[in-house]
């Protein structure tokens, strides 16, 4: 941060410090004030409707976001709360404006997000999942940790996710990353074998650092993916987090298989009350050499999902825990959101992709800058072919609309970043197209049935 940053960022938490002081007395009366100072703050950065929205929900009794909210104050140390909203909130807020200036500026895409993986190696062996079949052998150096995240805030990139690999082989490292850069929020997906009482007492101390736990419905369910004892993991994990008044998620990659379990009120009531607070869900993907195509969901369990996700979080019938769906929740986003429109993934041998389920590349860490991968053919292909389809329920390049992958590749040249055993996309695509051809239809359908948000302006502009 420069001088004025630093200024404002100080500015700001002395007052979120004096209304978190009144927070207990008053929890409604404090939030309302917090949703006034942001306000002011965002200017006319965000949309005025989105704050009034905040304050009618607060005066609304049995509200579930208020419920949420309230169950966040009073289950978060208070310290590392505090940090964290003013890791996401001032980010989120000098972000916003950055990455808007450089998108008119530069024509070409900007991430509010960068993932990236510090290193390949896991103590894990999920069925479908690429990383451990990448062994020990590739890591990125702290020098190269470092660089990412300050050109990111360059670029205005304020929200890291660190993947993997298991992430928290480095945790150390992550530790430094985080207490260097205090205006930045950094969220680690974790099998949570390296969850322990220190962990705990280090993520509060610094507040922008969160976790991700990967769990899959039952101890059934998740270990026949994950391996046996992988539940029993997860779950002492979550406890001592709650213990330690940590603030965290689960992360759960959704199959033909376990969506049942994962999505039942059994497994979220069970979440809730082990104290996690978001629900991360991927839709499975058919990648790497090891992938599983039967694990896809089917256009039904799809559109299930769809449904279900609108049910969960709503204001009276859901759940007082944030969900979200990246496949299924691309209508708020305006479709696709990789190619650094809103995010991109770099990987342990620092390969910069457009997507982290789409291992392909033409630019690396180490021969380009971050904005010179998104000059690049690659990344200027997916600026000028965003959105991949109009119905924003068929948002991805590969899954839904696999002739599009196939031409990004084969005109920009864009090589496979698989380390073990490069895919051609032919190959990847090919286990896509029938569920893109069975989907179509479908969702169709399903995108007359309901009325949709115009996120054009605000979320991706128009590049004809």
């Amino acid at each position: 941060m420069n001088l004025k940053e630093k200024m404002q960022f100080h500015a700001a938490d002395a007052a979120l410090g004096q209304i978190l002081k009144y927070i207990d007395k008053d929890p409604i009366g404090n939030l309302t004030k917090l949703v006034n100072v942001s306000e002011k703050l965002a200017g006319s950065t965000f949309p005025k409707v989105n704050f009034e929205k905040f304050r009618q929900a607060l005066s609304t009794p049995g509200h579930v976001w208020v419920e949420y909210a309230l169950s966040i104050i009073r289950d978060t140390d208070r310290d590392a709360l505090q940090k964290a909203i003013m890791a996401m909130g001032y980010g989120t807020y000098v972000a916003t404006k950055t990455v808007r200036e450089n998108r008119e500026k530069h024509r070409c895409n900007f991430p509010n997000i960068i993932l990236f993986d510090p290193t390949s190696a896991c103590n894990r062996k999920c069925k479908g999942c690429w990383s451990a079949d990448y062994g020990h052998k590739y890591s990125l150096t702290m020098a190269e940790m470092e660089s990412i995240v300050a050109q990111g805030r360059e670029l205005g990139a304020h929200l890291y996710m660190l993947t993997g690999g298991e992430p928290l082989l480095r945790k150390d490292d992550i530790f430094k990353l985080c207490e260097a850069n205090p205006d930045c929020m950094f969220l680690c997906y974790t099998n949570a074998t390296l969850v322990d009482d220190a962990f705990c007492a280090e993520m509060n101390r610094l507040g922008n650092l969160t976790l991700a736990l990967s769990i899959e419905g039952t101890a059934e369910s998740n270990d026949a993916r994950r391996g046996e004892g992988s539940y029993e993991t997860t779950v002492r994990a979550m406890e001592l987090l709650q213990k330690r008044r940590c603030f965290f998620g689960i992360s759960v990659c959704y199959t033909s298989q376990n969506i049942d379990f994962v999505t039942s009120d059994a497994f979220l009531d069970d979440m809730l009350a082990k104290g996690a607070k978001f629900g991360l869900y991927f839709n499975y993907m058919p990648v790497g050499q090891n992938a599983v195509p039967e694990l896809v969901p089917s256009p039904a369990q799809r559109e299930y999902m769809y449904r279900w996700l609108r049910k969960i979080r709503n204001a009276e019938t859901g759940k007082p825990m944030f969900v979200m769906d990246f496949q299924n929740d691309a209508e708020y986003v305006g479709g696709c959101i990789a190619g650094g429109r809103n995010y991109f993934h770099i990987n342990a041998s620092g390969d910069i992709e457009p997507c982290v389920f789409i291992h392909y590349s033409d630019s690396n860490i180490r021969t380009h800058t971050l904005l010179e991968a998104l000059q690049r053919p690659l990344f200027q292909a997916y600026y000028h072919n965003q959105p991949f389809n109009d119905n924003h329920l068929r948002p991805c390049p590969m899954l839904e609309n696999p002739d599009c992958l196939r031409h990004i590749i084969a005109e920009t040249g864009a090589a496979s970043t698989d380390i073990l055993s490069p895919e051609s996309v032919e190959t990847l695509c090919a286990r896509c197209d029938r569920f893109a051809a069975a989907w179509a239809p479908e969702a169709e359908r399903l995108w007359r049935e309901f009325d949709h948000p115009q996120t054009k302006t605000y979320y991706y502009r128009d590049t004809i």
